[in-house]
Protein backbone atom coordinates (compact mmCIF):
# COMPACT_ATOMS: atom_id res chain seq x y z
CA UNK A 1 0.00 0.00 0.00
CA UNK A 2 3.48 2.53 0.77
CA UNK A 3 4.36 1.87 -3.06
CA UNK A 4 0.91 2.60 -4.33
CA UNK A 5 0.52 5.45 -2.17
CA UNK A 6 3.94 6.80 -3.09
CA UNK A 7 3.42 6.32 -6.53
CA UNK A 8 -0.10 8.15 -6.86
CA UNK A 9 1.72 11.13 -4.93
CA UNK A 10 4.67 11.26 -7.91
CA UNK A 11 1.60 10.62 -10.42
CA UNK A 12 -0.43 13.66 -9.08
CA UNK A 13 2.31 15.79 -9.16
CA UNK A 14 3.43 15.12 -12.77
CA UNK A 15 -0.11 16.46 -12.86
CA UNK A 16 0.51 19.45 -11.18
CA UNK A 17 3.94 20.07 -13.44
CA UNK A 18 1.91 19.90 -17.12
CA UNK A 19 -0.74 21.88 -15.17
CA UNK A 20 1.36 24.76 -14.09
CA UNK A 21 3.24 24.32 -17.63
CA UNK A 22 -0.51 24.48 -19.95
CA UNK A 23 -1.36 27.42 -17.64
CA UNK A 24 1.12 29.51 -19.31
CA UNK A 25 -1.04 30.17 -22.39
CA UNK A 26 -4.55 31.55 -22.73
CA UNK A 27 -4.61 28.26 -25.35
CA UNK A 28 -3.96 25.86 -22.88
CA UNK A 29 -4.96 27.42 -19.81
CA UNK A 30 -8.44 25.67 -19.64
CA UNK A 31 -6.24 22.10 -20.27
CA UNK A 32 -3.70 23.04 -17.32
CA UNK A 33 -6.69 23.88 -15.08
CA UNK A 34 -8.07 20.38 -15.55
CA UNK A 35 -4.46 18.62 -14.88
CA UNK A 36 -4.17 20.37 -12.02
CA UNK A 37 -7.31 19.10 -10.95
CA UNK A 38 -7.45 15.94 -11.78
CA UNK A 39 -3.82 15.89 -10.09
CA UNK A 40 -5.47 17.09 -6.48
CA UNK A 41 -8.45 15.04 -6.13
CA UNK A 42 -5.75 11.99 -6.95
CA UNK A 43 -3.33 13.49 -3.87
CA UNK A 44 -6.10 13.83 -1.75
CA UNK A 45 -8.20 10.52 -2.32
CA UNK A 46 -5.10 8.92 -1.65
CA UNK A 47 -3.93 10.69 1.45
CA UNK A 48 -7.25 9.44 2.70
CA UNK A 49 -5.40 5.87 2.71
CA UNK A 50 -2.13 7.80 4.04
CA UNK A 51 -2.83 8.58 7.20
CA UNK A 52 -4.54 7.30 10.05
CA UNK A 53 -8.14 9.36 9.62
CA UNK A 54 -9.98 8.57 13.02
CA UNK A 55 -13.55 9.47 11.53
CA UNK A 56 -14.48 10.15 8.16
CA UNK A 57 -17.82 11.75 9.28
CA UNK A 58 -15.83 15.22 9.57
CA UNK A 59 -13.63 14.78 6.27
CA UNK A 60 -17.34 14.46 4.63
CA UNK A 61 -18.86 17.62 6.32
CA UNK A 62 -16.01 19.70 5.16
CA UNK A 63 -15.41 18.42 1.95
CA UNK A 64 -19.05 19.31 1.29
CA UNK A 65 -19.02 22.79 3.40
CA UNK A 66 -16.07 23.72 1.35
CA UNK A 67 -16.87 22.60 -2.38
CA UNK A 68 -20.52 24.64 -1.40
CA UNK A 69 -18.62 27.50 -1.01
CA UNK A 70 -16.31 26.99 -3.72
CA UNK A 71 -19.14 26.38 -5.84
CA UNK A 72 -20.95 29.92 -4.61
CA UNK A 73 -17.98 31.84 -5.51
CA UNK A 74 -17.40 30.50 -8.82
CA UNK A 75 -21.16 31.22 -9.86
CA UNK A 76 -21.72 34.51 -7.84
CA UNK A 77 -18.18 36.46 -8.01
CA UNK A 78 -17.80 38.46 -11.02
CA UNK A 79 -14.82 38.94 -13.11
CA UNK A 80 -14.04 42.58 -11.59
CA UNK A 81 -14.43 40.08 -8.19
CA UNK A 82 -11.77 37.55 -9.33
CA UNK A 83 -8.50 39.84 -7.54
CA UNK A 84 -10.59 40.03 -4.36
CA UNK A 85 -11.39 36.00 -4.46
CA UNK A 86 -7.80 35.16 -5.37
CA UNK A 87 -6.12 37.15 -2.73
CA UNK A 88 -9.18 35.72 -0.02
CA UNK A 89 -7.81 32.27 -1.43
CA UNK A 90 -4.27 32.91 -0.99
CA UNK A 91 -5.15 33.83 2.56
CA UNK A 92 -6.57 30.34 3.52
CA UNK A 93 -4.03 28.59 1.95
CA UNK A 94 -1.56 30.35 4.63
CA UNK A 95 -4.49 30.23 7.45
CA UNK A 96 -4.50 26.20 6.59
CA UNK A 97 -0.61 25.79 6.62
CA UNK A 98 -0.80 27.70 10.24
CA UNK A 99 -3.64 25.93 11.95
CA UNK A 100 -1.85 22.63 10.96
CA UNK A 101 1.50 23.60 11.89
CA UNK A 102 -0.28 24.48 14.98
CA UNK A 103 -2.09 21.47 15.54
CA UNK A 104 0.58 19.12 14.93
CA UNK A 105 2.97 20.60 17.40
CA UNK A 106 -0.03 20.31 19.93
CA UNK A 107 -0.20 16.55 19.11
CA UNK A 108 3.27 15.74 19.89
CA UNK A 109 3.80 18.23 22.91
CA UNK A 110 2.74 16.48 26.53
CA UNK A 111 2.23 20.10 27.68
CA UNK A 112 -1.03 20.69 25.96
CA UNK A 113 -3.42 21.77 26.94
CA UNK A 114 -1.54 23.17 29.80
CA UNK A 115 1.43 25.02 29.18
CA UNK A 116 4.09 22.98 32.39
CA UNK A 117 7.39 23.96 30.24
CA UNK A 118 8.13 19.88 30.29
CA UNK A 119 10.45 18.96 27.67
CA UNK A 120 10.08 16.48 25.17
CA UNK A 121 12.03 15.18 21.82
CA UNK A 122 10.96 17.44 19.01
CA UNK A 123 13.30 16.76 16.17
CA UNK A 124 14.94 19.93 14.50
CA UNK A 125 13.98 19.84 11.06
CA UNK A 126 10.35 19.04 12.57
CA UNK A 127 10.92 21.91 14.50
CA UNK A 128 12.14 23.82 11.98
CA UNK A 129 9.11 23.41 9.60
CA UNK A 130 6.72 24.54 12.39
CA UNK A 131 8.04 27.48 12.80
CA UNK A 132 8.17 28.34 8.87
CA UNK A 133 4.97 27.63 8.73
CA UNK A 134 4.09 29.40 11.49
CA UNK A 135 5.40 32.41 10.06
CA UNK A 136 4.86 32.36 6.27
CA UNK A 137 1.62 30.74 6.78
CA UNK A 138 0.54 33.52 9.39
CA UNK A 139 2.18 36.55 7.20
CA UNK A 140 -0.09 34.92 3.80
CA UNK A 141 -3.06 34.62 5.96
CA UNK A 142 -2.93 38.33 7.22
CA UNK A 143 -1.49 40.12 4.26
CA UNK A 144 -3.93 38.40 1.60
CA UNK A 145 -7.10 39.15 3.81
CA UNK A 146 -5.34 43.11 3.81
CA UNK A 147 -4.62 42.69 0.09
CA UNK A 148 -8.87 41.30 0.05
CA UNK A 149 -9.49 44.67 1.82
CA UNK A 150 -7.44 47.00 -0.28
CA UNK A 151 -9.31 45.22 -3.46
CA UNK A 152 -12.72 45.21 -2.34
CA UNK A 153 -12.56 49.16 -0.63
CA UNK A 154 -13.01 47.56 2.97
CA UNK A 155 -9.62 48.64 3.31
CA UNK A 156 -7.64 51.96 1.80
CA UNK A 157 -5.52 51.34 -1.30
CA UNK A 158 -3.24 54.06 -0.60
CA UNK A 159 -0.01 53.52 0.55
CA UNK A 160 0.04 53.61 4.00
CA UNK A 161 3.44 54.63 5.96
CA UNK A 162 3.34 54.42 9.60
CA UNK A 163 6.48 55.28 12.00
CA UNK A 164 9.32 53.39 12.07
CA UNK A 165 8.39 51.05 9.83
CA UNK A 166 10.65 49.05 7.88
CA UNK A 167 13.01 48.95 11.31
CA UNK A 168 10.07 47.55 13.19
CA UNK A 169 9.44 44.72 10.67
CA UNK A 170 12.88 43.76 11.17
CA UNK A 171 12.39 43.37 14.65
CA UNK A 172 9.54 41.66 14.71
CA UNK A 173 10.85 39.31 12.04
CA UNK A 174 14.12 38.68 14.21
CA UNK A 175 11.79 38.37 17.27
CA UNK A 176 10.14 35.41 15.38
CA UNK A 177 13.13 33.84 14.29
CA UNK A 178 15.05 34.22 17.70
CA UNK A 179 11.84 32.66 19.35
CA UNK A 180 11.86 30.12 16.66
CA UNK A 181 15.47 28.63 17.17
CA UNK A 182 14.49 28.91 21.57
CA UNK A 183 11.53 26.81 20.06
CA UNK A 184 13.50 23.86 18.39
CA UNK A 185 16.33 23.91 21.36
CA UNK A 186 13.65 24.20 24.05
CA UNK A 187 10.43 23.18 22.57
CA UNK A 188 8.21 22.69 25.55
CA UNK A 189 7.15 26.32 25.74
CA UNK A 190 3.47 26.02 24.37
CA UNK A 191 3.40 30.16 25.48
CA UNK A 192 6.64 31.17 22.98
CA UNK A 193 4.39 29.16 19.44
CA UNK A 194 1.30 31.23 20.16
CA UNK A 195 3.11 34.37 20.58
CA UNK A 196 5.19 33.76 17.46
CA UNK A 197 2.15 33.01 15.47
CA UNK A 198 0.71 36.21 16.39
CA UNK A 199 3.48 38.22 15.90
CA UNK A 200 3.67 36.31 11.95
CA UNK A 201 -0.09 37.59 12.05
CA UNK A 202 0.62 41.05 12.60
CA UNK A 203 4.14 41.18 10.84
CA UNK A 204 1.62 39.92 7.36
CA UNK A 205 -0.59 42.86 8.13
CA UNK A 206 2.72 45.78 8.50
CA UNK A 207 3.83 44.31 5.60
CA UNK A 208 1.01 44.25 2.93
CA UNK A 209 -0.78 47.90 4.68
CA UNK A 210 1.80 49.85 3.09
CA UNK A 211 1.32 48.55 -0.61
CA UNK A 212 -0.74 50.96 -2.81
CA UNK A 213 -3.62 49.98 -5.05
CA UNK A 214 -1.43 50.26 -7.88
CA UNK A 215 1.07 47.58 -6.38
CA UNK A 216 -1.57 44.91 -6.04
CA UNK A 217 -0.93 42.84 -8.81
CA UNK A 218 2.39 42.31 -7.62
CA UNK A 219 1.42 41.78 -4.03
CA UNK A 220 -1.08 38.86 -5.03
CA UNK A 221 1.27 37.05 -6.78
CA UNK A 222 4.04 37.44 -4.17
CA UNK A 223 1.36 35.98 -1.85
CA UNK A 224 0.32 33.26 -3.91
CA UNK A 225 3.98 32.24 -3.85
CA UNK A 226 3.83 32.47 0.22
CA UNK A 227 1.01 30.51 0.43
CA UNK A 228 2.93 27.76 -1.90
CA UNK A 229 6.16 27.95 -0.08
CA UNK A 230 3.51 27.31 3.19
CA UNK A 231 2.62 24.44 2.03
CA UNK A 232 5.63 22.88 1.02
CA UNK A 233 6.75 23.81 4.90
CA UNK A 234 3.63 22.03 6.04
CA UNK A 235 4.40 19.28 3.81
CA UNK A 236 7.71 18.80 5.95
CA UNK A 237 5.74 19.43 9.30
CA UNK A 238 3.85 16.38 8.45
CA UNK A 239 6.22 14.24 6.40
CA UNK A 240 4.08 14.38 3.56
CA UNK A 241 5.81 14.24 -0.12
CA UNK A 242 2.97 15.80 -2.01
CA UNK A 243 2.80 18.71 -0.11
CA UNK A 244 6.28 19.33 -0.20
CA UNK A 245 6.18 19.07 -3.88
CA UNK A 246 2.78 20.76 -5.00
CA UNK A 247 3.72 23.48 -2.29
CA UNK A 248 7.38 23.95 -4.01
CA UNK A 249 6.06 24.30 -7.13
CA UNK A 250 3.03 27.09 -6.36
CA UNK A 251 6.37 28.92 -4.53
CA UNK A 252 8.71 28.96 -7.22
CA UNK A 253 6.07 29.70 -10.14
CA UNK A 254 4.61 32.79 -7.91
CA UNK A 255 7.76 33.88 -7.44
CA UNK A 256 8.71 34.17 -11.07
CA UNK A 257 5.41 35.27 -12.33
CA UNK A 258 6.10 38.39 -9.85
CA UNK A 259 9.63 38.97 -10.94
CA UNK A 260 7.79 39.04 -14.28
CA UNK A 261 6.03 41.52 -13.30
CA UNK A 262 8.35 43.44 -11.67
CA UNK A 263 10.47 43.80 -14.23
CA UNK A 264 7.20 44.98 -16.01
CA UNK A 265 7.01 47.81 -14.27
CA UNK A 266 11.00 48.36 -14.23
CA UNK A 267 11.04 47.56 -10.53
CA UNK A 268 12.70 46.02 -8.21
CA UNK A 269 10.61 43.24 -6.00
CA UNK A 270 11.86 44.85 -2.47
CA UNK A 271 10.79 48.42 -4.41
CA UNK A 272 7.19 47.62 -4.22
CA UNK A 273 7.31 45.24 -0.40
CA UNK A 274 9.28 48.42 0.95
CA UNK A 275 6.82 51.48 -0.18
CA UNK A 276 4.58 50.92 -3.20
CA UNK A 277 4.20 53.93 -5.67
CA UNK A 278 5.08 56.71 -2.92
CA UNK A 279 8.56 55.73 -3.20
CA UNK A 280 9.30 54.74 -6.62
CA UNK A 281 10.24 58.46 -8.35
CA UNK A 282 13.19 60.41 -7.42
CA UNK A 283 13.05 63.18 -5.40
CA UNK A 284 10.92 66.19 -5.84
CA UNK A 285 6.94 66.93 -6.51
CA UNK A 286 4.90 64.15 -8.10
CA UNK A 287 3.62 65.44 -10.88
CA UNK A 288 0.03 64.63 -9.75
CA UNK A 289 0.56 68.01 -8.05
CA UNK A 290 -0.47 69.62 -10.68
CA UNK A 291 -2.03 69.66 -14.21
CA UNK A 292 -0.72 69.10 -17.52
CA UNK A 293 -1.09 72.57 -19.86
CA UNK A 294 -3.26 71.86 -22.72
CA UNK A 295 -6.41 71.33 -24.14
CA UNK A 296 -8.43 68.00 -24.18
CA UNK A 297 -9.99 67.47 -27.46
CA UNK A 298 -13.19 64.92 -27.08
CA UNK A 299 -14.85 63.02 -29.64
CA UNK A 300 -18.52 60.97 -29.55
CA UNK A 301 -19.77 57.62 -31.27
CA UNK A 302 -20.92 59.04 -34.80
CA UNK A 303 -17.59 60.49 -35.56
CA UNK A 304 -15.51 58.40 -33.78
CA UNK A 305 -17.00 55.52 -36.19
CA UNK A 306 -16.20 57.54 -39.48
CA UNK A 307 -13.01 57.81 -38.31
CA UNK A 308 -12.37 54.11 -37.93
CA UNK A 309 -14.64 53.95 -41.23
CA UNK A 310 -11.22 54.64 -42.84
CA UNK A 311 -8.66 52.65 -40.74
CA UNK A 312 -6.97 49.36 -41.79
CA UNK A 313 -5.32 48.72 -38.63
CA UNK A 314 -6.77 49.19 -34.98
CA UNK A 315 -4.76 48.25 -31.71
CA UNK A 316 -7.22 48.32 -28.39
CA UNK A 317 -5.65 48.12 -24.60
CA UNK A 318 -8.07 47.29 -22.14
CA UNK A 319 -7.57 48.46 -18.42
CA UNK A 320 -9.63 48.14 -15.38
CA UNK A 321 -12.30 50.44 -16.74
CA UNK A 322 -13.04 47.74 -19.01
CA UNK A 323 -13.29 45.27 -16.20
CA UNK A 324 -15.63 47.31 -13.80
CA UNK A 325 -18.19 48.04 -16.55
CA UNK A 326 -18.38 44.63 -17.69
CA UNK A 327 -17.33 45.42 -21.33
CA UNK A 328 -15.48 42.69 -22.32
CA UNK A 329 -18.31 41.72 -24.36
CA UNK A 330 -18.73 44.90 -25.93
CA UNK A 331 -15.43 44.99 -27.19
CA UNK A 332 -15.77 41.52 -28.94
CA UNK A 333 -18.77 43.09 -30.74
CA UNK A 334 -17.10 46.01 -31.72
CA UNK A 335 -14.18 43.98 -33.15
CA UNK A 336 -16.61 41.35 -35.21
CA UNK A 337 -17.67 44.68 -36.52
CA UNK A 338 -14.48 46.28 -37.21
CA UNK A 339 -13.07 43.08 -38.84
CA UNK A 340 -15.96 42.52 -41.25
CA UNK A 341 -14.96 46.13 -42.76
CA UNK A 342 -11.41 44.34 -43.61
CA UNK A 343 -9.47 46.40 -40.38
CA UNK A 344 -6.83 44.41 -38.95
CA UNK A 345 -7.52 44.39 -34.98
CA UNK A 346 -5.24 43.46 -32.27
CA UNK A 347 -5.16 43.80 -28.59
CA UNK A 348 -2.30 45.04 -26.53
CA UNK A 349 -1.66 43.54 -22.68
CA UNK A 350 0.16 45.48 -20.23
CA UNK A 351 1.83 42.67 -17.53
CA UNK A 352 0.68 44.93 -14.41
CA UNK A 353 -3.07 46.07 -16.56
CA UNK A 354 -5.96 45.34 -14.10
CA UNK A 355 -5.46 44.23 -10.87
CA UNK A 356 -4.22 40.60 -10.90
CA UNK A 357 -1.62 38.97 -13.09
CA UNK A 358 -3.78 37.69 -16.39
CA UNK A 359 -6.62 40.00 -15.40
CA UNK A 360 -7.16 41.08 -19.16
CA UNK A 361 -6.61 38.32 -20.86
CA UNK A 362 -8.87 36.70 -18.50
CA UNK A 363 -11.30 38.48 -19.29
CA UNK A 364 -10.96 39.01 -23.06
CA UNK A 365 -10.94 34.59 -22.90
CA UNK A 366 -14.29 34.74 -21.21
CA UNK A 367 -15.55 36.83 -24.21
CA UNK A 368 -14.37 34.70 -26.53
CA UNK A 369 -11.86 37.02 -28.41
CA UNK A 370 -9.24 34.44 -30.64
CA UNK A 371 -5.91 33.96 -28.35
CA UNK A 372 -3.65 34.71 -31.15
CA UNK A 373 -4.90 38.15 -31.33
CA UNK A 374 -3.53 39.15 -27.38
CA UNK A 375 -0.37 40.18 -27.46
CA UNK A 376 2.38 40.73 -24.48
CA UNK A 377 3.63 44.47 -24.23
CA UNK A 378 7.05 43.51 -25.22
CA UNK A 379 5.38 42.02 -28.59
CA UNK A 380 3.52 44.34 -29.78
CA UNK A 381 5.28 48.06 -28.52
CA UNK A 382 7.01 48.72 -31.52
CA UNK A 383 3.96 48.22 -33.94
CA UNK A 384 2.15 51.57 -32.02
CA UNK A 385 3.93 54.20 -34.67
CA UNK A 386 2.64 51.49 -37.57
CA UNK A 387 -1.35 51.81 -36.64
CA UNK A 388 -3.70 53.95 -37.60
CA UNK A 389 -5.83 54.14 -34.29
CA UNK A 390 -5.08 52.79 -30.73
CA UNK A 391 -8.49 52.85 -28.40
CA UNK A 392 -7.74 52.77 -24.85
CA UNK A 393 -10.24 51.41 -22.85
CA UNK A 394 -9.94 52.11 -18.98
CA UNK A 395 -6.49 52.32 -18.78
CA UNK A 396 -4.32 54.70 -17.55
CA UNK A 397 -0.95 54.54 -15.74
CA UNK A 398 0.10 51.99 -18.17
CA UNK A 399 -0.34 54.29 -20.87
CA UNK A 400 1.35 57.68 -19.37
CA UNK A 401 4.20 59.29 -21.46
CA UNK A 402 5.20 60.68 -17.91
CA UNK A 403 6.85 57.08 -17.39
CA UNK A 404 9.51 57.80 -19.88
CA UNK A 405 10.46 61.39 -18.90
CA UNK A 406 9.47 62.75 -15.88
CA UNK A 407 12.04 61.63 -13.55
CA UNK A 408 9.70 63.25 -10.35
CA UNK A 409 6.79 61.03 -11.49
CA UNK A 410 6.53 57.81 -9.31
CA UNK A 411 5.76 55.90 -12.31
CA UNK A 412 8.97 57.12 -13.85
CA UNK A 413 10.77 54.43 -15.32
CA UNK A 414 8.00 51.72 -15.84
CA UNK A 415 8.44 50.54 -19.14
CA UNK A 416 4.19 51.77 -20.86
CA UNK A 417 2.50 50.96 -23.92
CA UNK A 418 3.52 53.40 -26.41
CA UNK A 419 0.54 54.01 -28.13
CA UNK A 420 1.38 57.76 -28.00
CA UNK A 421 3.43 56.59 -31.22
CA UNK A 422 -0.10 56.02 -33.24
CA UNK A 423 -1.27 58.14 -35.49
CA UNK A 424 -4.48 58.85 -33.26
CA UNK A 425 -4.99 57.72 -29.70
CA UNK A 426 -8.82 56.90 -28.11
CA UNK A 427 -9.29 57.13 -25.10
CA UNK A 428 -12.34 55.69 -23.38
CA UNK A 429 -12.95 56.65 -19.80
CA UNK A 430 -15.67 58.45 -17.39
CA UNK A 431 -13.83 61.63 -16.64
CA UNK A 432 -10.37 62.66 -16.28
CA UNK A 433 -9.84 61.44 -13.44
CA UNK A 434 -6.49 60.41 -12.37
CA UNK A 435 -4.96 56.37 -12.24
CA UNK A 436 -3.82 54.11 -8.93
CA UNK A 437 -0.53 56.13 -9.06
CA UNK A 438 -2.60 59.15 -8.19
CA UNK A 439 -0.85 61.48 -10.76
CA UNK A 440 -2.19 63.01 -14.23
CA UNK A 441 -2.11 61.64 -17.54
CA UNK A 442 -0.16 64.20 -20.04
CA UNK A 443 -1.25 61.30 -22.52
CA UNK A 444 -4.71 63.27 -22.59
CA UNK A 445 -3.41 66.13 -23.62
CA UNK A 446 -1.34 65.15 -26.88
CA UNK A 447 -2.25 66.72 -30.35
CA UNK A 448 -2.62 62.93 -31.53
CA UNK A 449 -5.43 62.04 -28.68
CA UNK A 450 -9.40 61.82 -28.64
CA UNK A 451 -11.44 61.49 -25.24
CA UNK A 452 -14.11 59.19 -25.79
CA UNK A 453 -16.11 60.23 -22.37
CA UNK A 454 -18.75 57.37 -21.38
CA UNK A 455 -18.95 54.03 -19.20
CA UNK A 456 -16.99 51.72 -21.58
CA UNK A 457 -19.66 49.02 -22.16
CA UNK A 458 -22.00 51.41 -22.88
CA UNK A 459 -19.50 53.43 -24.85
CA UNK A 460 -18.43 50.41 -27.03
CA UNK A 461 -21.81 48.99 -27.66
CA UNK A 462 -22.85 53.07 -29.13
CA UNK A 463 -19.78 53.01 -31.23
CA UNK A 464 -20.49 49.79 -32.81
CA UNK A 465 -23.76 50.26 -33.52
CA UNK A 466 -23.21 53.67 -35.21
CA UNK A 467 -20.43 51.77 -37.29
CA UNK A 468 -23.10 49.34 -38.50
CA UNK A 469 -25.46 52.33 -39.30
CA UNK A 470 -22.27 53.50 -41.81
Amino acid sequence: MRIVIEITYLVSSIFFIFGIKYLGSPKTARKGNLFASIGMLMAIVITLFDQHVLTFEWIIIGVIIGSTVGVILAVKVPMTGMPQMVGMLNGFGGGASTLVALAEYHRINPNYPVDLGLPFNLPIDQGIAIILSLLIGGVTFTGSMIAFGKLQGLVTGRVVKYPLQHPLNLILLLAIIAGGIYIVINPGSISLVVIITFVSLLLGVLLVLPIGGADMPVAISLLNSYSGIAGSTTGFVLGNNELIIAGALVGASGIILTLIMCRGMNRSLMNVLLGGWASAGTAGTATGTTSPKGDVKSIDAEELAMLLDSVSSVIVVPGYGMAVAQAQHAVRDLMNVLEKKGVNVRFAIHPVAGRMPGHMNVLLAEAQVPYDKLFAMEDINDDFSNTDVVIVIGANDVVNPAARHDQSSPIYGMPILNVDYAKTVVINKRSLNVGYAGIDNELFFYPNALMYFGDAKDAMTKLTNEIKNL
